[in-house]
């Protein structure tokens, strides 16, 4: 078991809705990222921070840094709501992307019952010059250009890809 592990996450899309991808990348090169053949950047950002606490069952302080307010306030604020109330929003409206919701639940209430702490969220601005950030938007526009071919797909490199080194920024990075 870890004590304390940082990751950021982050998504993409090309168009909204479009093809879309999302990652997270670790304070030590992991990572994982996926693409959506069809999504929104909303999904994107929830489908990493998902990933990320999914892939870190083991990690008792988990800290997630993300550059989407969308994705930290759901986590911390909006989905309990939103369940209690039939998934439905404060205004009555559908909530969206009811099933990645009752994975993020189930993933919180996983680590609950193994006796861990909940998730640490911290906000991030996006491009602007932090690595781990810069490294995960990366990964998720990769990701969502493989999503552009109309497939599905994972990598991680909890498989079998070599972790990044994330002492820099990537080339393109913002």
């Amino acid at each position: 078991m870890t004590d304390r592990y940082v990751v950021a996450t982050d998504g993409a899309c090309k168009g909204n809705p479009g093809p879309t991808g999302w990652a997270w990348v670790g304070e030590d090169g992991q990572w994982a990222a996926g693409a959506i053949p069809v999504g929104t950047n909303n999904i994107g950002e929830l489908m990493g921070l998902l990933k990320a606490i999914e892939d870190h069952t083991d990690v008792r302080e988990l800290v997630v840094q993300a550059d989407s307010k969308y994705a930290i306030d759901t986590y911390e604020k909006w989905m309990d709501g939103h369940r209690r109330r039939g998934w439905k929003t404060s205004t009555g409206a559908p909530a969206k992307n009811v099933d990645i919701l009752e994975q993020l639940i189930a993933a919180r209430e996983a680590r609950r019952d193994a006796g861990m702490p909940d998730v640490v969220l911290e906000h991030v601005r996006g491009h602007s010059g932090h690595v781990l950030n810069a490294w995960a938007d990366e990964r998720a526009v990769r990701a969502s250009e493989h999503a552009a071919k109309g497939t599905a797909s994972a990598w991680s490199s909890l498989g079998s890809h070599d972790p990044i080194d994330v002492s820099t920024r990537p080339k393109n990075g913002r």
